[in-house]
This record gives C-alpha cells, structure tokens and sequence, in this order.
C-alpha cells in the first residue's frame, strides 16, 4: 500500500509541475498534496515546520499567480483583455505549436487580446501591454515551477530519508 501511496504523490508532483506551465492545473496546490501524501504512511513521522512553511509558500504563489500578469500588463498600461488574450493565447499555442506555441501564443493572444478589445488601444500600446502580460506571465511561471521542483526535491529527500521506515 505504501508503494501506491508514493506512486499517488509522484503523480501529484508531476501534474504540479506541468500545471506550472498549463494555466489549466493548478501547480502548486498539486504538488503540495502530492508532499502530503507521503505524510499518509503510518511509519513516516509528521513536519509541522515543513508542511506550514510549505502550504504557506503555496498559497502566496497561488495568489501571486493570479496577480502578476495583471499587474504587469496594468503598469505597462494595459487592460484585462491582455491576460484573458495571453491565456486563450498559451492554450491555442501549446495545443497547435507545442512547446514554442507556450511562449508565442501567450504574448500574441495578449496583444491582440489588447489591440482586438480594446478600441483605445493603439499597436504601441498593445504591444506594450502584451509585453508586460508576457513578462508577468513568465515571472509567474518560473515561480510556480521552483516551488514544484522544490517540492519533488523535498519528497525524493524525504523518502531516501525514510526508506527504513518504508520499505
């Protein structure tokens, strides 16, 4: 049952990590339950400390993730038609162009998300905006991918750690 129980969280933590890419899964909270389910086995003793310090981590970049492009693309002068373009955009690119569409789509689906919606926007201003979606939307997704590359570090540690009580 324990060898399920590490398959489970594996999986969480891989899904997690794609999710960091894919605005589809949610990354972080995957790969913080995938942590979790380590804490299942009887036998392996329970981290207040690290699960508190790692569900916090995992709430900030949740809320960070909804905020950055946003945040980008309003101080470069943009509208939210430039996040819903870039993420319409990072869908359509990663589904006909993978995995360079992921980069394209989004800024193009932000500009002319932008340009398209936007009827006070010129080409400059759109082009402004897209990057500063674009920028927000990169930021975010390197964030969410350390936090999950860190936790599948923090689950192979731990499991190494544990192989006695385990297996």
């Amino acid at each position: 049952m324990e060898y399920v129980i590490l398959l489970v969280g594996l999986v969480f933590i891989l899904a997690g990590m794609l999710g960091s890419f894919l605005p589809i899964l949610p990354g972080p909270p995957l790969s913080w339950l995938g942590l979790m389910s380590i804490y299942l086995i009887p036998e392996t003793p329970f981290n207040y400390w690290l699960i508190g310090v790692t569900f916090i981590l995992m709430i900030i970049l949740s809320i960070a993730d909804f905020l950055l492009p946003g945040y980008y693309s309003k101080r470069k002068g943009g509208s939210k038609y430039a996040s819903w373009g870039s993420t319409l955009g990072l869908v359509i690119g990663l589904i006909f162009f993978p995995p360079i569409g992921l980069i394209i789509g989004a800024f193009l689906g932000a500009f002319l998300g932008e340009l398209i919606f936007n009827r006070q926007a010129t080409t400059q201003q759109a082009y402004q905006s897209a990057l500063g979606t674009f920028v927000g939307f990169i930021a975010s997704t390197f964030m969410k991918f350390v936090f999950c590359s860190c936790i599948l570090a923090i689950y192979i540690y731990k499991i190494i750690e544990f192989r006695d009580l385990v297996f």
